[in-house]
């Protein structure tokens, strides 16, 4: 006796507003002037409940995402196993994804309509990093054609505010290489602070690497350094003209999925062209007349090494807007303000302007850096 399929599991998902129609028919004058006669046949009543063309929820095939899940979408959509095939988005640009597959086929991928219609926060679908299921088009003349039907659940991610709306960089790393330089341009310590934040809440490990170092005196780094070290952040000062750190950066990136982030021009594709010379990334020269970094990446992308594992390197950005966190939170992710904060005469102490706090007390005695506490002010009055 044949065994019964077991019934897919169905879920009501709720979709982007593009997808409600018009409530009411408002063009009645219009189609008069045009043909009187057609108001006739019009209708005499309107349904206004909600139902049918008007609602933004569907049924859809598949399940409700688990609590853990950082893909942004509330469901997880079910596919046909046999017909498709799992990958790795490698690059996306404008509307085409880049996917390579676990023979190391790439394949150009267009995003399943209803990926795209889902209801979510995510200024984009898909990022350089993610784990999709892919659906190749059987076309014999487009063999390297597909269309990504499945984004599946992103282990942790590094994101920020984008226009009102999450922008995810980069997901699915283990190690996260916050890039900075000494010089040309000039140290932002108020921006990695802020890259700090986000990637100590998504839980990856964080190193931090002030590249250019042959630009000023190692003395001149140590105030800066030493806060970060002291508190547990892996610091390498490197240069790619003397070839300092190149070797203890190459050797942290050996086996693992890592990302490389930073504003423009402090030299991330110049890193990776250093430690692999073989990736030949374009690299591009820091304006002379605002000392700012030009965007010479365009998009992240997935590159593949020699030693093992993975490097994504991404666009420079000159604002890191944090997502998706309340003031009440970002004292828990700094380090070295979350010991004091439980000695607070109040407990909803902000830690900015309430007296008798411990936080305060703390900055007053030199027990707390001052610049790490203007960064907490700083991301507090922002969010």
């Amino acid at each position: 006796m044949a065994k019964k399929k077991k019934p897919k599991k169905t879920v009501r998902a709720q979709f982007r507003k593009r997808h409600e129609g018009r409530t009411r028919k408002t063009d009645f004058t219009r189609e008069f002037k045009e043909d009187a006669e057609k108001l006739g046949d019009s209708m005499h009543g309107e349904r206004l409940s909600g139902k049918g063309s008007l609602t933004r929820k569907r049924t859809v095939t598949g399940s409700v995402a688990s609590e853990e899940d950082q893909s942004g979408f509330e469901v997880e959509l079910d596919v046909e196993a046999s017909l498709s095939r799992p990958g790795r988005v490698v690059r996306c640009h404008g509307l085409t994804s880049i996917v390579a597959t676990e023979d190391g086929t790439h394949y150009k991928c267009t995003v399943r309509g209803i990926l795209k219609s889902l209801a979510t926060d995510l200024q984009h679908v898909v990022v350089a990093g993610d784990f999709v299921t892919i659906l190749l088009s059987g076309d014999e003349t487009d063999d390297d054609q597909a269309v990504i039907v499945r984004v599946e659940p992103r282990r942790n991610q590094i994101c920020r505010t984008s226009r009102k709306r999450q922008q995810i960089i980069v997901s699915n790393v283990d190690l996260a290489f916050i890039v900075a330089s000494a010089a040309e341009p000039q140290l932002k310590p108020h921006l990695v602070d802020r890259y700090l934040v986000s990637v100590e809440k998504s839980g990856i490990e964080p190193v931090v690497v002030i590249n250019k170092v042959d630009l000023v005196e190692p003395s001149d780094l140590q105030p800066v350094v030493g806060v970060w070290s002291q508190l547990g952040y892996q610091v390498i000062l490197t240069s790619v003209v003397t070839g300092a750190g190149i070797a203890q950066f190459r050797h942290l990136v050996k086996g693992r999925d890592s990302v490389v982030a930073g504003q423009s021009g402090v030299g991330k594709s110049s890193l990776l062209n250093a430690i692999e010379p073989g990736l030949q990334l374009r690299v591009g020269l820091v304006s002379s007349d605002n000392n700012k970094g030009r965007h010479t990446t365009t998009s992240a992308v997935l590159l593949p090494l020699e030693c093992g594992g993975h490097l994504i390197d991404t666009p420079g950005i000159r604002q890191f807007q944090l997502w998706d966190l309340i003031p009440e939170e970002v004292v828990g992710l700094f380090r070295d303000i979350r010991p004091f904060i439980n000695d607070c005469r109040f407990p909803d102490c902000t830690h900015m302007h309430e007296e008798d706090c411990a936080v305060k007390w703390a900055v007053a005695d030199g027990k707390l850096d001052v610049r790490r506490y203007e960064s907490y002010c700083k991301i507090c009055e922002a969010e």
